[in-house]
């Protein structure tokens, strides 16, 4: 873990001003650059030589059971995502104390990297979490093994079978279709991992990203802050340069707090607090394949908490080059609830996958009931993560040592 000071919500340092935020703007521009250094070098999957500027020319496609990137190439790839995710997040909450239109440049294309470069992991992560609940559901060995996500994959060697579960007796008709269910599951979802992961590679060697790259260079050795910190005045300048004026940052992230307050004022936490939450099943039993109506908002919570944590980080000077440094700023109360918050992503959008697999025609009957009860298994998940979360966020906030 790092060493920057712990903060809480309301309980900024009295010296955030716009040097803390260039300071930080920079952190995460350098951390950037050296995960892409580093995804560069690892040299050993086809995306290693598209990922850099000045690198290979072309992206390929990978087969479904290609050889697994190395722990080193995942690594990079995971804080090339966390550095865009915290400079996008941080030019949102202090646009007005930036150059608006280089502000406005920069954001979706951050936005664009980061989200291009989650799918595979995402699809990955989205069928282990569905092929072992199905295991719990059955106790059926029948259907594929979860494939290893992140360091695990680099270190299965290829063509090694996964080690044999033991089946459990008195599942009935569940373990009849779990193993149809499973293997439409994995082609399903192996596809579209196969697909994210072309278009990953195709993004990485595109003059898109190269771009992308090339500004966040020039933002690790100079931040285009407001001549005076006040939006719509004056030519943008380096936060180091003589016409900066000094400004406090605290109204803007008190602001990113407020938002985040009256979202989860929002939430039906009465009804989060409920082992059982009927309402969370009709939706994903009915033939619309839009996302579940309910999980807006705490998507939404999600993204919110994620603004006041790096505004946090910007306003406690965190370093970015230490990998626990930001985590270390925040109090223990934010995290727990984004933990939270993760969880309940990831099991709607488990579900979500479960459900279309339902919709997929002429299945057996079998089938779709082992999707169905894998469906609502995933729906308890969220309400789960929902209580989780609404546990977390009444609690007082609790400072890291």
């Amino acid at each position: 873990m790092g060493t920057a000071p712990a903060v809480v919500a309301g309980d900024p340092p009295p010296d955030a001003d716009a040097g803390a935020l260039a300071g930080y703007l920079r952190a995460q521009a350098t951390e950037f650059l050296r995960a892409l250094r580093r995804h560069r070098e690892s040299g050993a999957s086809g995306a290693s030589g598209a990922g850099a500027p000045g690198g290979g020319t072309g992206a390929g496609t990978s087969a479904p059971g290609r050889a697994a990137p190395p722990a080193d190439d995942v690594d990079a790839v995971r804080a090339l995502r966390r550095a865009a995710r915290r400079i996008s997040g941080t030019l949102h909450t202090f646009q007005p104390l930036l150059d608006a239109g280089w502000a406005e440049e920069m954001r979706p294309e951050l936005a664009w990297l980061s989200g291009t470069l989650a799918l595979e992991h995402a699809y990955a992560s989205r069928l282990e979490r569905l092929l072992q609940a199905l295991h719990r559901l059955s106790g059926s060995a029948a259907f594929p093994a979860p494939r290893p996500v992140g360091r695990a994959a680099a270190t299965v060697p290829a063509g090694v079978p996964a080690p044999a579960r033991p089946a459990s007796p008195d599942r009935g008709s569940l373990t009849v279709g779990a193993a149809k269910a499973g293997a439409l599951l994995d082609r399903q979802l192996t596809l579209a991992r196969t697909r994210a992961h072309s278009t990953a590679l195709q993004a990485l060697g595109s003059s898109r990203f190269h771009a992308v790259a090339d500004k966040v260079a020039l933002l690790a050795s100079e931040v285009p802050l407001r001549a005076t910190g006040r939006p719509d005045r004056g030519p943008a300048t380096s936060a180091s340069g003589p016409g900066t004026a000094p400004v406090d940052l605290r109204p803007l992230a008190a602001a990113a707090e407020e938002r985040l307050t009256d979202a989860v004022t929002a939430l039906p936490l009465v009804a989060a607090g409920s082992p059982y939450n009927a309402q969370a099943l009709v939706h994903g039993l009915s033939p619309d394949p839009a996302p579940h109506p309910q999980d807006a908002p705490w998507h939404q919570v999600r993204l919110l908490l994620r603004l006041h944590r790096y505004a946090l980080e910007a306003l406690a000077g965190a370093d970015a080059g230490d990998a626990g440094g930001t985590e270390a700023a925040v109090d223990v109360r934010l995290l727990a609830a984004g933990e939270a918050l993760d969880r309940h992503r990831d099991a709607s959008e488990a579900a979500a996958a479960a459900a279309q697999a339902a919709r997929t025609p002429r299945i057996a009957p079998a089938t779709a009931y082992a999707l169905g009860v894998l469906h609502a298994d995933q729906r308890h998940e969220v309400e789960a993560a929902r209580y989780a979360f609404q546990h977390s966020w009444r609690k007082e906030p609790i400072r890291l040592p």
